[in-house]
């Protein structure tokens, strides 16, 4: 029987570790020294705001991995001895594979700071990094976070939800403008203001002081202004966890290197999720898709091929969704920072709400190419399958109701989104269709 070896636990990881069980009566080993257990790591903040305790945030009960002959190990691996195919423990112990599995994850980047590693001072990505958090932010009166991502932005919640001020250094002119388009940074920069947060834009960290006892006590910006804190959240990106393949002798670049099948330079180890590098991506898709989804779908695929159906990773169409404070955000298929060669867009901005709709097409034959949306919820199979049908911006518009999928007493704004349209292309109008909501028969 084949012994397949899982190093990570999180959701590339178990992915991998339950359709291999659906798929085969192979002996499975998984191994994570960061905890017993699988969780839910987009419920990170959540634990800390108090919505629910860590043990809400496992998918399975306890008993599940037994029942379904799958081995825990809370262990840290040490080595990876390629030639005998045995993984060795810091705690000296070791286990033999026949198949292992690369999903280590990645770390929080640090750029070389002064005073980076003082008392104080935390990444969010782990268990542990919550429990530091929780530890180093009691009874503090401010907190300054650093880089101007989607974990920037949910541990300036996670601050304001204890009445911590927030400093949030952002080098950017407007807040994730390197991926959103200038409209939409905008919007979500002036979101964040509104909830009392420091914003503060071209702005970046240049040292981190500490007092006489090595507990962070100040941040200097890049234009040398002092902010007095007694916490700093580093979030600017997060890197491939390859130390452990690096030295064990495994190709690396930024990730550990793969195929289209996620098998890495060693026969029987493959690398998946956020430490997995494409040696050739995906046509537009970036080598390393630090993404939940993408890590699921990496599991699936691999499970495949593990268990004798050797499977191509194959992503399809891009997706992602997140929140910013009050806003939820969904993307579908691509909307770059800024438009590319024969790519048009149509954007709607509610008035006086944070709701917007961007939509991008080909302005040649008007194939519609990518939404993203603020504050509205969409169905993800109706954009799935209008990308895939390469439908037009007309058909998209004229459809918009069957996305929508708010509940059925929201307010609905497919008119207002529509009349914009038409208004800015005359020549192109476009007539909504579909029942209207309850909402919309009420109020007209």
């Amino acid at each position: 029987m084949k012994h397949v070896v899982i190093i990570g636990n999180g959701i590339a990881g178990i992915t991998a570790a339950r359709h291999i069980r659906k798929l085969s009566d192979y002996e499975i080993t998984v191994i994570s020294a960061e905890s017993e257990y699988f969780w839910s790591r987009t419920a990170l903040m959540y634990v800390y705001m108090g919505h629910m305790k860590l043990k809400h945030t496992q998918p399975y009960e306890n008993w599940f991995w037994e029942k379904n002959n799958i081995n825990l190990v809370k262990e840290y691996v040490q080595a990876i001895d390629l030639e005998n195919k045995i993984v060795t423990y810091s705690s000296g112990g070791s286990v033999k594979y026949d198949v292992l599995i690369l999903a280590t994850g990645a770390q929080p980047n640090k750029f070389g700071w002064p005073g980076q590693d003082l008392e104080g001072v935390s990444g969010m990505v782990s268990q542990q990094d919550l429990e530091y958090i929780e530890k180093y932010t009691k009874g503090i009166d401010r907190g300054v976070i650093v880089g101007g991502g989607l974990i920037g932005v949910e541990l300036a919640e996670m601050l304001h939800s204890r009445s911590i001020k927030v400093s949030f250094l952002v080098r950017e002119e407007q807040f994730w403008d390197n991926v959103l388009p200038k409209q939409e940074a905008a919007l979500i920069s002036n979101h964040i203001r509104e909830h009392h947060i420091d914003l503060r834009l071209k702005t970046e960290l240049k040292e981190i002081i500490g007092d006489e006892n090595g507990r962070v006590k100040a941040v200097i910006t890049g234009d040398g202004k002092e902010i007095p804190c007694q916490f700093v959240g580093l979030t600017a990106g997060v890197h491939p966890n390859i130390q452990l393949a690096k030295s064990s002798g495994i190709e690396c670049g930024r990730g550990v290197l793969v195929n289209e099948f996620m098998e890495t330079s060693i026969p029987d180890i493959y690398a998946i999720g956020d430490c997995a590098e494409r040696r050739t991506p995906v046509p537009g898709r970036a080598p390393v898709e630090q993404v939940w989804y993408t890590g699921r779908m990496m599991g699936e695929t691999v499970a495949k091929t593990v268990t004798g159906t050797k499977t191509e990773y194959t992503p399809g169409h891009w997706f992602n969704s997140a929140k910013f404070f009050d806003i939820e955000y969904q993307t579908y298929g691509r909307v770059w920072n800024q438009l590319r060669e024969n790519e048009a867009e149509f954007y709607w901005q509610h008035d006086s709400e944070s709701i917007a709709m961007h939509f991008i097409y080909d302005q040649r034959d008007q194939k519609f190419l990518g939404v993203n949306t603020f504050g509205i919820r969409l169905r993800h199979e109706v954009f799935d399958h209008w990308l895939k049908e390469k439908a037009t911006i007309q058909f998209v518009l004229e459809n918009l109701r069957s996305a929508n999928f708010d509940p059925e007493f929201f307010k609905r704004y497919e008119q207002q989104i529509v009349e914009a349209y038409n208004s800015e292309h005359p020549d192109m109008q476009v007539i909504l269709k579909g029942k209207k909501s309850i909402i919309e028969k009420i109020f007209g």
